[in-house]
């Protein structure tokens, strides 16, 4: 008996979604920061074992922030579910354990939209390990209770890995029968384009500070394999929506431009297994974050 399905993992944002899918994974699929809203787009990893294959859908934090862009990066999330058989809610439980308060606010209104899709659901109770106060935990846990009294709740660190056999022992006992659909060693569906663009806007969350790497998007110009064979050379454009932005991305005499492209080259090496010759550039996009056409071309809403 092989069992294949596929899994959205739904949340608020920071709750540790695409930590658990690189977790799953055993390697970097989905980027990962510190900051709220990191994920924009429907990103899957593929875990295959001899008896299972999973295809697990990272989807954009659920908010209620305002804005076209915002209004695309929910639509990418709720559009997961129609393609699932499974759901995985992940609560941050360091959040809500020292501040309750917030479950109306930030979880309840998940609990309709994931009921009506009909999936089975999980709750990923997350971060565990960062509760210092474990009876403090006692009133989260009863709160969800009252919200989602059908589904089954596991404590997990997606960081650190404690209690994540457990969920995927869960997710295995609710997925359907069904042979493998990728081969054993691919990791994502995601093209290697898409994921260089990712890890350069990962650099830029960590070198950017407040605000600023909101307003940014990359979007990669140039993919020759062929000029050069023992390199692949990639022309990446780095958009900002405002033009005070812009120096500072790039920084005093290039400094954080030359930072981000060389930790990013350095990653994108790793991913193709191969030499690559990164070149980055700054254009001011003013307003991209409320144009449509733009934003579904960076592949936001799907």
């Amino acid at each position: 008996m092989h069992k294949f399905g596929t899994v959205a993992l739904i949340g608020p944002p920071n709750a540790g979604k695409s930590t658990l899918m690189n977790q799953y994974i055993g390697q970097k699929v989905a980027i990962v920061s510190p900051r709220p809203q990191t994920t924009r787009n429907r990103i899957s990893g593929i875990y295959t074992d001899d008896e299972s294959q999973i295809v697990f859908l990272d989807t954009p934090g659920i908010h209620q922030l305002r804005g076209k862009m915002n209004r695309f990066l929910l639509e990418s999330a709720w559009n997961a579910l129609a393609s699932a058989d499974a759901v995985v809610v992940l609560i941050d439980a360091a959040l809500y354990a020292a501040k309750p308060h917030l479950l109306d606010k930030e979880i309840k209104p998940l609990v309709k939209p994931v009921k009506e899709t009909g999936r089975p659901v999980l709750v990923a109770v997350n971060k565990v390990d960062r509760v210092k106060d474990k009876p403090t935990m006692l009133p989260v846990m009863a709160k969800l209770g009252e919200l989602w009294p059908e589904a089954e709740f596991i404590p997990i660190s997606a960081l650190r890995g404690q209690g994540t056999d457990e969920l995927k022992a869960k997710i295995l006992d609710i997925i359907p029968e069904g042979p493998p659909m990728f081969p054993e060693d691919q990791i994502s569906t995601a093209p290697v384009r898409f994921m260089a663009s990712e890890i350069i806007r990962e650099k830029l969350f960590y070198s950017l500070r407040q605000e600023l790497p909101y307003t940014t998007a990359v979007e990669i110009e140039v993919w020759d394999e062929e000029s050069r064979p023992d390199m692949i050379l990639v022309n990446a454009v780095i958009y900002t929506a405002q033009k005070n932005h812009k120096g500072m991305i790039i920084g005093k005499q290039g400094a954080n431009l030359k930072k981000v492209g060389s930790e990013a080259r350095k990653e994108i090496s790793e991913l193709l297994d191969s030499k690559v010759h990164l070149e980055l550039w700054v254009k001011v996009r003013s307003g991209w974050t409320e144009d449509p056409g733009f934003l579904r071309a960076m592949g936001l809403g799907e």
